[in-house]
């Protein structure tokens, strides 16, 4: 029989099947490939749609998509690279949030689907068949799940907070505008 069972098979494709397709995106942001804008684009449209500064935020994204994306498909600082996906993923659905929760209308499905993958892993753990396993879980320790979630998410609230500031003064000032004309 072998060491490995089920469920260590299941994290590993949840890991490579979520990993891969954040670090993807991730890279679109820093780099531009996979018909991504890079860090000049990226950095554009965060301005626009409330984080600023936006080649900062750009940045932080895509370093928190591609390094949480890599880290979650090899298994390795599971706690860290789960709560980074998921502060990333948060980040994008507060973007998406008003247009409901459908993709295919611009809505945040795959953001929170990314998201709670991601979260999931942090909680469950890479399995067995992971770096973190490997190298006798050195990062991959019970306390660091609470912290690493815990931190993120004191670190998501503020940004998305002030990103949510940002649009309304944008919406007020646009709507003041108005009212001169």
């Amino acid at each position: 029989m072998s060491c490995y069972d089920r469920r260590d098979l299941g994290l590993l494709l949840l890991r490579l099947g979520t990993g891969g397709v954040l670090a993807a995106h991730g890279t679109q942001k820093l780099f531009g490939w996979f018909g991504g804008h890079g860090l000049e684009g990226t950095g554009q449209f965060m301005e626009s749609v409330g984080y600023a500064p936006g080649k900062a935020s750009a940045t932080a994204s895509g370093l928190a998509e591609t390094g949480g994306g890599v880290l979650l498909a090899l298994g390795l600082a599971t706690p860290a690279a789960g709560a980074a996906a998921a502060g990333a993923m948060a980040g994008a659905a507060a973007v998406h949030l008003p247009n409901g929760f459908f993709a295919q209308e611009g809505g945040y499905e795959h953001a929170v689907s990314l998201g709670l993958v991601g979260a999931g892993l942090a909680v469950t753990g890479p399995g067995r068949l992971s770096l973190d396993h490997a190298l006798g879980h050195v990062l991959n320790r019970g306390w660091m799940v609470p912290a690493a979630l815990g931190v993120t998410a004191a670190a998501t609230a503020v940004v998305i907070g002030l990103r949510n500031k940002r649009v309304r003064a944008q919406a007020v000032d646009e709507q003041d505008t108005l009212f001169e004309e």
